[in-house]
C-alpha cells in the first residue's frame, strides 16, 4: 500500500507516524510546500517575542528523523498542485528547481490547514508587513525584530495569534495598537469574560480599537499606514495581519471534492471525503461541534492531531471515528492564563439553545495557604437538562486544571448539577476541600433546586429604581465606599438579622456582594424570613470590570 500526504504539520505528521506503526510495509510519501515538517505552530509568537530561543525548539521532527525513525520519505519544499481522482495521482511541483512530475497513490491524506485572511484590497508587498503560519514567517519577523528595533506595531486581529503576537512585542517594548472587528478580543470569550483580557492589555501599554476592521493597509518607505473602516488613519513600524484563518482546500476544490462550511472539506466521522480513498484532516475540514452537532469549523492543534490518528487508521483497514470537536482551548497573556470549553452565550443563542450562566470567583487553592489567586469561571447549562455546554475561565495558577475537568465532563455528557460529585484531588497547595468545579455544580444545582434565583449584570440597568424593589449591598461599609451599582444601599452581611426590619416584605430583594458569596448567604437568610431576594452573578469585582470597559468605549 502507497500513502501520500499533502501537508505535514499537526494532522499530516500525525497520520504519518500511526500509520508506519499500524503497517510496516506501507510505503509513505509526505509533501509540504514549507521547509520544513511536523513543527510547532503554537509556539511561533514566543520565538518571535525571545520566550523561545532555539529556532530547532520549534521543529519537532525533520525529513532527516522521519526517515530513520518511521521510513517516511518526506518532501519538504515540494507543493501538490494538483489530484487525479481517476488515475489516483497527485502532481507535485519542487519549489527549489521548478520540476514537476507526478506520485501515484492507493490512499491519500489531505491536511492542507488553514492559510491567514488576507483580503486582495490589501497592499501587503511591504517588507513591515507580516503574517504568521510557517516557520518561514517566523523567521522573517523575528529577524525584523531584532535587526530594524521597531517601536511601534499595529496587530490586526484580536485573536489567539493576534494577541500572543501582542504580548510578545509589548515586552520587548514595542507600543502595539490592537484592531479587531468584534467588540471584544478572543471571540471564543464572552464579552463580559473578555473585558477581563481588555484590562489586562490596557494595564500592559496597549491601545485596543474595537468594532473597528482594516480597510486598507500600505507601506511607505520605513512607514506602514493602515486606514479602518471609519476613517481613522494609523502609521507604524509594522504590521501584522492576523485576522482571522480560511481552509486551504484550493486543492480539494479543483479535484471535485465536496465541500462544507466556509468552503472546508466535507468528510464523514471516519475521515472520508467524498472521492473513495482519499481522507482529509486538520483545520480545512468540516466538524460537527460536539456540544451543538452543527457542522463548523475548529482550526485547533488536539483534533487535528486526533484526526490524522483516526485516518491512520482507517487506512490500514481500521474501523476508528470522530464524535466531534469542542473547542477546548488555553492561552498564556502575560501573568493570566485563558482557557475555555464547550460553546459561550453567542454560540448557545445561535443554536437556540435555553441556557443558564453562572459566574464565580474561587481561589486557586485553599485560602490560608499562601499564594492563592482568584479565577473567574463561567459555566453554560442547558436549562430544562442541565446538560453542560461550555465554560470559561481566566486566571492564573490553576486555571488549566479546572477547564479540563470540565472538558471532561463535557465529554463524558455529565448534567451540570453532577459537578458536585466529582472526586478532585485536594491538599492546601493545589486546591481547595470544595474544589472550583464542585462550587459551580453546587451554584448549579442550588439555581436547579429553587434554594436561590439570580440576576445578572446586563439586567441591573433594566431594574427600577422607584422604589418597587429593594437593591442590597451586602459588602462591608469600607468595600461599600470604594464603588458600588446605582441605587444600592448597603447592609453589611453579619448585620443583616439584626436590621431584616429595614427591609420591606413586600419588595423582592435584589442583593449583591463582592463575589456572590456573601451575597447568597443573605438571600438564604432573607428567603428563609420571607423575602423573595435574587442574587447577583459574578458579585461586584466583575460587574465594576464590565462596566469599566463599558464607560472607555
Amino acid at each position: 500500500m502507497k500513502v501520500v500526504i499533502v501537508g505535514g504539520v499537526a494532522g499530516g505528521a500525525s497520520a504519518a507516524a500511526r500509520i508506519r506503526r499500524l503497517d510496516e510495509n506501507a510505503q509513505i510519501v509526505m509533501f509540504d510546500r514549507s521547509g520544513f515538517v511536523s513543527y510547532a505552530n503554537c509556539g511561533l509568537p514566543y520565538y518571535v517575542g525571545g520566550v523561545i530561543t532555539n529556532p530547532r525548539e520549534l521543529t519537532l521532527q525533520t525529513p532527516e528523523s522521519f526517515w530513520s525513525r518511521f521510513r517516511v520519505d518526506v518532501r519538504v519544499r515540494h507543493e501538490v498542485t494538483a489530484i487525479d481522482t481517476e488515475k489516483k495521482t497527485v502532481t507535485a511541483c519542487e519549489l527549489e528547481t521548478g520540476r514537476i512530475y507526478e506520485e501515484n497513490y492507493d490512499k491519500l491524506i489531505l491536511s492542507p490547514g488553514a492559510k491567514p485572511v488576507c483580503p486582495e484590497a490589501f497592499d501587503l508587498t511591504g517588507d513591515r508587513i507580516f503574517t504568521l503560519r510557517t516557520v518561514e514567517d517566523t523567521h522573517s519577523l523575528h529577524s525584523f525584530v531584532r535587526t530594524k528595533k521597531p517601536a511601534s506595531a499595529i496587530i490586526a486581529g484580536g485573536g489567539y495569534i493576534g494577541l500572543e503576537i501582542a504580548e510578545n512585542l509589548l515586552q520587548l517594548g514595542v507600543s502595539v495598537s490592537i484592531i479587531q472587528k468584534p467588540k471584544h478580543l478572543l471571540a471564543p470569550l464572552d464579552y463580559d469574560m473578555a473585558c477581563l483580557v481588555h484590562s489586562l492589555f490596557m494595564k500592559k501599554g496597549a491601545r485596543l480599537l474595537l468594532e473597528k476592521s482594516v480597510s486598507s493597509i500600505k507601506q511607505d518607505a520605513d512607514t506602514v499606514r493602515v486606514k479602518t473602516d471609519d476613517g481613522l488613519e494609523l502609521t507604524a513600524d509594522m504590521v501584522v495581519l492576523a485576522i482571522g484563518v480560511t481552509p486551504d482546500t484550493k486543492l480539494a476544490k479543483d479535484a471535485g471534492l465536496a465541500l462544507g462550511a466556509k468552503n472546508s472539506i466535507l468528510v464523514n466521522e471516519r475521515m472520508e471525503t467524498s472521492v473513495p480513498d482519499i481522507y482529509a484532516v486538520g483545520d480545512a475540514v468540516t466538524v460537527n461541534h460536539f456540544v451543538t452537532g452543527l457542522s463548523t469549523l475548529l482550526p485547533l492543534a488536539g483534533p487535528a492531531n486526533k484526526q490524522g490518528r483516526i485516518a491512520a487508521d482507517n487506512v490500514c483497514g481500521g474501523s476508528s471515528v470522530y464524535h466531534g470537536s469542542q473547542g477546548s482551548s488555553v492561552i498564556k497573556l502575560f501573568d493570566l492564563t485563558v482557557a475555555t470549553t464547550g460553546i459561550n452565550e453567542t454560540a448557545a443563542k445561535a443554536a437556540n439553545i435555553d441556557y443558564e450562566r453562572i459566574v464565580l470567583s474561587p481561589l486557586s487553592h485553599a485560602s490560608y495557604y499562601p499564594g492563592g489567586t482568584a479565577m473567574t469561571m463561567k459555566v453554560l447549562y442547558e436549562r430544562q437538562t442541565q446538560k453542560l455546554l461550555g465554560a470559561q475561565i481566566i486566571g492564573s495558577d490553576g486555571v488549566d486544571k479546572r477547564i479540563d475537568v470540565l472538558a471532561t465532563a463535557i465529554r463524558a455528557q455529565l448534567k451540570a448539577t453532577e459537578l458536585c460529585e466529582l472526586d478532585l484531588a485536594y491538599a492546601p497547595p493545589y486546591s481547595s476541600a470544595k474544589d472550583p468545579v464542585n462550587m459551580a455544580g453546587f451554584m448549579i444545582e442550588n439555581l436547579v433546586t429553587g434554594k436561590v434565583a439570580q440576576f445578572h449584570h446586563d439586567e441591573i440597568d433594566r431594574l427600577p429604581r422607584d422604589g418597587s424593589v429593594t437593591l442590597l449591598d451586602t459588602r462591608t461599609p469600607g468595600e461599600f465606599s470604594k464603588g458600588h451599582a446605582d441605587g444600592f444601599f448597603n447592609i453589611p452581611l453579619d448585620d443583616l438579622r439584626e436590621r431584616l426590619s429595614e427591609l420591606p416584605k413586600d419588595k423582592p430583594v435584589y442583593v449583591m456582594c463582592q463575589s456572590g458569596l456573601r451575597s447568597y448567604v443573605a438571600c438564604r437568610i432573607l428567603s428563609q424570613n420571607g423575602y423573595r431576594c435574587y442574587n447577583f452573578s459574578g458579585g461586584y469585582r466583575f460587574y465594576s470590570l464590565v462596566r469599566q470597559d463599558q464607560t472607555k468605549k
